[in-house]
């Protein structure tokens, strides 16, 4: 097996709340997150696809493709937008990293080959990120 991977990067806004809660829960749980003016990041993105390596092309996966799936289904859905309110995905979702990082891999893996395995690794921080597998 042998794993390849694309780096993409979009800039986003959201807030994270619970709409159920009071404003003094959700600022307890999370602090400034909870601004309800939103907060961006400037996220980066590793998108990585492993299987094994077809003897006619060479590739685990044709690199311009993932690109222009991550284009289609992650950049111009996400990026410059306030998850909250411009992305549907999160009209009754949190987007917390980690949601955000689902959200990308279920949009990405119907148009990757099955018997590939998927992996998103989501950074919202240069320091904090999410990795999701499916």
């Amino acid at each position: 097996m042998v794993k390849v991977s694309r780096k993409a990067h979009f800039n986003a806004a959201h807030r994270l709340y619970n709409p159920e809660w009071s404003f003094e829960k959700n600022e307890a749980v999370f602090g400034k997150c909870n601004n309800p003016r939103y907060h961006g990041h400037n996220y980066d993105l590793i998108v990585s696809v492993e299987g094994e390596i077809d003897p006619v092309t060479g590739y685990v996966m044709d690199m311009k493709l993932l690109k222009d799936l991550i284009k289609e289904y992650v950049e111009d859905q996400f990026d410059h937008k306030n998850l909250n309110e411009d992305v549907p995905d999160f009209k009754n979702l949190n987007p917390t990293a980690e949601n955000i990082a689902v959200v990308i891999w279920n949009k990405l893996r119907p148009h990757i080959d099955n018997a590939k395995n998927l992996e998103v690794v989501l950074y919202e921080t240069p320091r904090n990120f999410v990795t999701y597998s499916g």
